[in-house]
């Protein structure tokens, strides 16, 4: 018997429109679109950390934040439910296309039942692979926020919130991250 073969980006684009798909070490990872509760939680993180981080508006600026872009990462395609690239490293037209090739700088996942084995092991993996320097895994069912630091080979949590209240969460610790927009509407 042969190698078994390998998913391709065709195979990706062939899933149904209301799938998101993923190719992770040569397999195709495809899930229907999130529940209402991880919408709401990947949304409301992108309301927190748009304006002071995206737009300057009460926070340092400095960041290009996507909600789920298409990252191509070697042979891997990516979709993270939130990703940031520090200004600086962004070069004029380098996050103009279908996808992303350069290295976010800040991956974030909001958990579900069906794609947190995924998001905690091979994406994870993936993510230090390739350097991302900060990873935040969020599940909404937990009301959960855990922060994860590139040290070295390995990810050092550097602290897990919960409920809904006020925090400071690196790399963005320069304003207060409200919790409860997470959880509520």
């Amino acid at each position: 018997m042969g190698a078994p073969k390998l998913a391709t980006y065709e195979d990706l684009l062939a899933l149904p429109s209301h799938h998101t798909g993923q190719l992770v070490g040569g397999t195709l990872h495809s899930h229907p679109r999130p529940a209402l509760p991880h919408a709401r939680a990947a949304t409301g993180l992108g309301e927190e950390l748009g304006p002071p981080f995206r737009r300057g508006k009460n926070g340092p600026g400095g960041w290009v934040i996507l909600h789920e872009p298409e990252l191509h990462l070697g042979a891997d395609v990516l979709v993270p439910d939130l990703a940031g690239w520090r200004r600086e490293r962004v070069d004029a037209g380098s996050l103009d296309g279908a996808f992303a090739t350069l290295r976010p700088d800040f991956c974030c996942e909001v958990l579900s039942p069906s794609t947190a084995r995924l998001d905690r092991g091979e994406k994870l993996d993936l993510y230090r692979r390739e350097g991302v320097g900060h990873v935040w895994l969020v599940d909404p069912a937990l009301q959960t926020l855990e922060v994860l630091r590139l040290d070295g080979p390995t990810y050092r949590l550097v602290a897990t919130f919960a409920g809904d209240r006020k925090v400071r969460a690196e790399p963005f610790d320069a304003i207060e991250l409200d919790l409860g927009a997470l959880w509520t509407e």
